[in-house]
């Protein structure tokens, strides 16, 4: 049998139960068709943020052991280095190896120098062919860092009819286009789209398909997608649906609801548009007669944000020409903020949808993006690959992680990893492959790992230890408490002890520097801990 393709499908800040087969009102049905004839899973897990997830999802390893701890932050020497490392190999360098073509088309943000091509870019790990933004976000309408191959394509965003999302389905689209040709080489494309990451831009007419939909406001919907998720098979019974966020007003109580809705209307828009990218690259499979013999795999890299804007003051924020543009393309002055007053979705406003909002996306969990909780590192993970004798249909409630993609693909295309790459010794993969779990095969349980920002956890089992840096630890039952409510770790000190010690030994292993020292160092710099944060 031929090599199978592997297209690789990123989200940006997208929560779990966003898309319609996770429970969520957005309208995702090319995202719902692969589910429904693919696999979904119940507890796949990210690293809770962007470049670590990137980092973890594309080596195998966990991200601290690539580099990139936090962000792309450049802290040497005490630090992370905040750029991929030559002690990993991505799968585009394992693939190229054995033979396929390769293309990264949307975000890298795995490179602290984001101007000056060098060997944490794209295109000197593996992929044959790039098109995107090297920086972690900004305008959809103008993004910053606008990149083909190794030669700045900002001028490309000039017309007038750009939208960043549409530009990478396109570029996605014609790289299948493309390897029509040449039937016998296989190809490995990996997608990161950057919807739905703030800030909120999208084409009106996405935008006009939402009204209405979110009018009823995030109680009474946060309680709509939890009786979807459990008449899915998505969760089980045993799950219960979080409080609303202690922080955010009752919806009956929320001033400005026309403004709110509106904020929500966007992110929907933005994800429905990224949705229709997904149907058009799956189209190009078909029409290159692909498509049965491709793994298609889609995921988020971290939960949904509820980071308001600016991120810093205001005339600091301006400073990052990388992700945030003053003026508009026909040079009207951006407005720059969550207020009233900025009703986003156009190209001169940079706005967020805030804390509400994200508590629903992540419904029914608590916490965010940058947390460990479920809420910042449970995402929809669904694997489509019709010549790969696959569960079809199944949802798997076996838990998994981000370093259990790569040796999946490996698997998959029976590539081989290596004990060197480049004359560099090169760390082993760290997760477990998927396939027996996509087949529906018994799988025994693994033990799984995060820390980011001092916030960490390790799952063992049902038993989930987890910490809101700087907090004492907590313990859950997640086979009877999946929204983590119920703390335990006073009525269990013994399996408290047993797992943090487990997870100290873990942290050694892979180098997580303690998030004190990073604290500490942007304290000497004279920098607010805020900026610690990337």
């Amino acid at each position: 049998m031929a090599k199978p393709n592997v297209v690789l499908i990123l989200a940006d800040d997208m929560g779990f139960s966003d898309i319609g087969c996770y429970g969520g009102e957005i309208q995702t049905p090319n995202l719902d068709r692969l589910a429904q004839g693919g696999v979904r899973f119940s507890q796949f897990y990210n690293t809770a943020r962007c470049s670590p997830s990137r980092a973890s999802l594309l080596t195998g390893l966990h991200p601290h052991q690539t580099g990139i701890g936090v962000l792309t932050n450049d802290d040497r020497p005490r630090g992370y280095p905040g750029t991929i490392n030559n002690r990993c190999v991505t799968i585009a360098e394992i693939l190229k190896v054995a033979g396929y073509a390769t293309c990264l088309a949307g975000k890298w943000h795995l490179a602290s120098d984001m101007h000056n091509p060098n060997d944490a870019w794209p295109t000197r790990r593996g992929f044959d062919r790039f098109f995107g933004t090297l920086t972690g976000c900004g305008s959809y309408f103008q993004p910053g860092t606008l990149t083909r191959g190794e030669v700045n394509a900002e001028d490309e965003a000039m017309a007038s009819d750009f939208y960043y999302t549409d530009a990478i389905t396109a570029e996605a689209s014609a790289f299948i286009q493309d390897r029509a040709s040449t039937a016998g080489q296989p190809f490995f494309l990996y997608v990161a789209y950057t919807a739905p990451h703030w800030p909120l831009h999208a084409r009106e007419e996405d935008i006009a398909k939402y009204r209405g939909t979110f009018d009823a406001g995030w109680d009474v919907l946060r309680e709509q997608r939890m009786a979807r998720l459990l008449d899915l098979g998505v969760l089980d019974r045993s799950a219960a649906l979080s409080e609303r966020d202690p922080t955010q007003p009752a919806w009956h109580q929320a001033e400005y609801k026309e403004w709110q809705v509106r904020r929500m209307e966007v992110y929907a828009a933005q994800i429905d548009r990224m949705d229709k990218g997904v149907g058009r690259i799956v189209g190009a499979l078909q029409q290159s007669d692909r498509a049965d013999n491709t793994m298609v795999i889609f995921l988020s890299d971290n939960g949904a944000s509820d980071e308001a804007l600016p991120l810093v003051k205001l005339e600091r924020f301006k400073e990052r020409s990388d992700i945030l543009r003053l003026h508009t393309r026909d040079r009207r002055e951006v407005r720059i903020g969550n207020e009233p007053s900025i009703v986003p979705g156009a190209e001169d406003t940079y706005a967020s949808y805030g804390r509400a909002w994200a508590n629903l996306s992540n419904t029914p969990f608590r916490y965010y993006k940058r947390w460990v909780h479920e809420g910042g590192i449970a995402t929809p993970f669904i694997v489509h690959w019709p010549g790969g004798r696959l569960r079809s249909g199944s949802v798997v409630k076996a838990a998994f992680q981000l370093t259990d993609v790569l040796p999946t693909i490996l698997e998959a295309t029976g590539a081989s990893y290596p004990t060197q790459h480049n004359g560099e010794e090169i760390v082993p993969y760290q997760g477990r492959s998927l396939l027996p779990a996509l087949r529906g095969e018994p799988t025994p349980d693994g033990t799984l790992y995060w820390e980011h920002t001092g916030n960490a956890a390790i799952r063992r089992g049902a038993w989930k230890l987890v910490r809101d840096y700087p907090q004492p630890w907590e313990l859950y039952d997640l086979s009877r408490d999946r929204s983590e409510l119920n703390n335990l770790a006073d009525k269990h000190p013994e399996v408290v002890l047993e797992l943090s010690e487990a997870w100290q030994t873990w942290a050694t292993r892979v180098g997580v520097i303690p998030w004190e020292v990073t604290l500490n160092l942007y304290a000497e710099r004279g920098q607010p801990q805020r900026e610690a944060l990337g």
